[in-house]
């Protein structure tokens, strides 16, 4: 088993700014810094060479990507309006019209970094040169839509590698599973009618941005594609088992695709600034366990984790280091410290209001297609 690791010390330098929380600041609200600034992923790479588990991963370089690859989703009208507010003395936005996906000058050709990195690793991935791999990467890309970027995403990056891996190998078929705690409205708007890519999102109900019900399930020749989990705030442990065991594993048994990618969003975690779920490290763990059961008896190992949100510095890095440690078979010596206080929990336990929703996401089931 090798697993990939896609990692620039320039994804921790993409400068967001400064912030009041959620809102600009101004008025009432003091400056600090932006929500999506670089700690909480350079920390995760800080810990990730710091406990050894570095040493037992395969580099793979981020490159920046073109724009002919970034056209393959985005408009040239967009792209031109990034190039022209990344020109700006004082950067810009990429979220056109809302003002809250900041970025400085020059910070474009990191984003662009991040799409290549990605695209890198889904490559070696793709064409069996690692078994797995890990891109850590920033700007995250799962809200970013074809004409403009959305909560703090700039490009699509796990959708732009879509179309490198369907362009370079022989790949057709993928489906992406995310469990950042946000809905991963962008992949599905981008693959809405394309049947050959399942994306299934677990997060929190109509948290942001208002999308992700179960009934949206895919459009005009591609009904069955796409499959929403939404899950009540509180949810812990019991609930996202719950939601695997009887959603997301029966629905890639279904579908059949060739090749996993995971949308890793680490803001469903129980200490996260910017949602109100009660994860915790053992539970990514898990999940990554399942999903990588999943892939070692379908799809030849192929697994594609992508970093996307996570907001707590201090809590981000072990539920990362643990997605890593279940991917590579490699267990570090770091622990998280917060690991036993988190399992005795009401919180992780299965509650009846969210078996409802479970049950609600698996009618869905029915419209999976078959290869």
């Amino acid at each position: 088993m090798t697993t990939g690791w896609t990692w620039h010390e320039r994804f921790g330098w993409y400068d967001t700014g400064r912030f009041a929380g959620l809102i600009p600041p101004g008025g009432w609200g003091e400056p600090d810094l932006h929500m999506e600034n670089g700690e909480t992923k350079r920390r995760l790479a800080s810990l990730v060479a710091a406990s050894g588990l570095l040493d037992s991963l395969v580099s793979i370089p981020a490159r920046v990507a073109t724009d002919e690859e970034i056209l393959r989703v985005h408009t040239p009208d967009y792209l031109a309006y990034l190039v022209e507010q990344d020109e700006s003395p004082r950067g810009g936005f990429a979220d056109i019209g809302i003002g809250r996906t900041t970025f400085s000058h020059g910070d474009l050709e990191i984003a662009k970094m991040a799409v290549g990195g990605v695209i890198e690793a889904g490559l070696a991935v793709a064409r069996s040169e690692v078994s797995n791999a890990y891109a850590l990467t920033r700007p995250p890309g799962h809200h970013a839509l074809p004409h403009t970027g959305l909560g703090f995403c700039v490009f699509a990056n796990i959708p732009l590698a879509i179309h490198a891996i369907r362009h370079a190998t022989d790949i057709e078929r993928i489906a992406v599973v995310d469990w950042d705690v946000h809905h991963g409205n962008g992949t599905q708007d981008i693959f809405w009618n394309d049947p050959d890519v399942l994306t299934i999102s677990i997060h929190q109900d109509r948290l942001f941005p208002q999308f992700g019900l179960v009934e949206e399930r895919g459009g005009e020749g591609a009904l069955g594609s796409c499959l929403n989990i939404p899950l009540p705030a509180g949810s812990g442990r019991g609930a996202y088992e719950r939601a695997f065991t009887d959603v997301v594993l029966p629905a890639l048994e279904t579908y059949a695709p060739q090749m996993v990618i995971v949308a890793s969003g680490f803001d469903s975690g129980n200490f996260d600034p910017n949602g109100r779920m009660c994860l915790g490290s053992i539970d990514y763990r898990w999940m990554t366990e399942q999903v990588m059961s999943y892939v070692t008896a379908n799809c030849d190992d192929r697994l594609l984790v992508v970093h996307e949100g996570g907001y707590s510095a201090w809590y981000v890095p072990f539920c990362g280091l643990a997605v890593i440690e279940a991917m590579s078979g490699t267990e570090s010596q770091a622990n998280d410290p917060f690991a036993a206080g988190l399992a005795d929990r009401v919180a992780a336990q299965l509650m009846p209001h969210q078996l409802e929703f479970v049950e609600h996401a698996a009618t869905s089931l029915a419209f999976v297609r078959q290869p």
